[in-house]
């Protein structure tokens, strides 16, 4: 047991969320990777991967970094790229996310410097 631990804390953040994946899935053994893999990703288990890496990417930087200044940077590059800050809201009206989370994401835009 002790061994299966320490290689899912090796893979750090994006094992937890497969292990969660695989535990959904009602499945056991080589079914549920492959199921979890295909539910984490919009284009099947290469997406499923992807998506992992790109949580592994985003843990990272949250951690290095801090998710307030991940946050405004990715609001200031996409201002860079063209967008503004009602076409920013208007996505983020457009997203099923919850109301409370919609309140976080146009209050912290708002504040964007």
């Amino acid at each position: 047991m002790d061994k299966v631990i320490s290689k899912v804390a090796a893979l750090g953040v994006p094992g937890l969320i497969l292990i969660i994946a695989m535990g959904a899935t009602g499945l056991s053994g080589a079914a549920a990777i492959t199921a979890a893999l295909a539910a984490l990703g919009p284009a099947g288990m290469l997406g499923g991967i992807a998506f992992l890496g790109v949580i592994g990417l985003l843990s990272q930087g949250i951690t290095e970094f801090g998710i307030d200044s991940i946050f405004s940077a990715v609001v200031k590059e996409l201002y860079k790229k063209g967008e503004t800050k009602d076409s920013i809201l208007k996505k983020i009206k457009g997203y099923p996310i919850s109301k409370s989370l919609r309140l976080k994401l146009k209050d912290k835009i708002e504040n964007v410097q």
